[in-house]
């Protein structure tokens, strides 16, 4: 399983570890998570302890809506707990079935806009716990279902961290893969020619098509990233989306939107903007425009601090 470790220098400067602890009570956590939940997670808060009815008979921890329109849902497990799946695949049943109440439920704490952009293909359970057994993550990998599993530890000096430890894209019409499978509609048969379906611009043009499979390889060398083709963009994401990818075929350009904050970065007029207070498709607010191999490469930097800062 994967393991964080935190070190902090003493005064004679060598570095000391962080002994990580789980919390006294799983309320604490979840009101923790809850209050930065769009920095954290990259997801908006909905509800919280809300109940499912007298059917599913539960009590779901969190609710909330993604950045790419999709559904979540979260629980919180103060320890490890070996029901967490059951648990998980149960309320996401529950999800699937309350489509009403949930929009509802969003129109009213996020507004209609938010109601409107929910992308029910795409519903996501989010298990946030101090340890995940191995069955837990093998099980994960042949369900249905679209489940992160998330590790906390929490460090003196109020320090928490979370940690992806594993992950499943779901079904295949969920339309979402790991870098390690055949992507269902984003990798076409030929090996540097994919084909992506862009919903509301077309298929790739034949002329940005090697470069897409080019900046494809640049997006997911960085160990477990899952890759998802959207309504009008596919994002690259770990635990928060890192790259979003939209096509421009009248400009024969291929435009990039990475989670860096702009005025880390020298732009440049042409191929880096700064996007924050612009509206556009996407997530993230460095713009950087891809339209050749060359831009490719400038860009590689900038794509290698947004995933090392995920």
């Amino acid at each position: 399983m994967a393991e964080l470790m935190l070190f902090r220098r003493d005064a004679d400067g060598r570095d000391v570890e962080l002994s990580g602890s789980t919390v006294a009570l799983e309320v604490e956590l979840q009101r923790r998570v809850e209050a930065g939940l769009e920095q954290m997670l990259g997801i908006r808060f909905v509800a919280s302890e809300y109940a499912t009815g007298p059917w599913h008979r539960g009590r779901i921890d969190t609710l909330g809506l993604d950045e790419n329109g999709s559904p979540v849902v979260i629980e919180f497990k103060r320890g490890s707990d070996s029901g967490v799946l059951s648990q998980a695949v149960s309320y996401l049943s529950w999800l699937r079935s309350a489509q009403h109440e949930f929009e509802a439920l969003v129109r009213k704490v996020l507004g209609a806009e938010a109601a409107e952009s929910i992308d029910w293909r795409r519903p996501r359970m989010v298990c946030i716990a101090a340890g995940f057994s191995h069955h837990d993550r093998v099980a994960v990998q042949w369900l249905p279902e679209r489940i992160d599993l998330v590790r906390y530890r929490v460090f003196e000096g109020g320090l928490l961290s979370l940690l992806l430890v594993d992950s499943s894209p779901g079904s295949a019409s969920a339309a979402s893969s790991r870098r390690s499978r055949e992507r269902d509609g984003v990798v076409g048969s030929a090996p540097k020619a994919p084909v992506v379906p862009a919903p509301g611009v077309g298929l790739v043009p034949e002329s940005l098509r090697d470069l897409y499979a080019e900046l494809d390889e640049a997006l997911t060398a960085w160990g477990e990233v899952e890759v998802a083709s959207l309504r009008h963009y596919i994002a690259y994401r770990r635990l928060v989306n890192v790259a979003s990818v939209i096509f421009r075929p009248k400009h024969e350009a291929i435009l990039v939107y990475l989670r860096l904050d702009p005025e880390t970065v020298a732009l440049e007029e042409g191929f880096t903007r700064d996007m924050r207070g612009i509206g556009h498709l996407g997530t993230g607010d460095l713009e950087v425009r891809l339209a050749s191999a060359a831009d490719l490469e400038k860009a590689a930097p900038l794509i290698r601090r947004a995933f090392e800062a995920a």
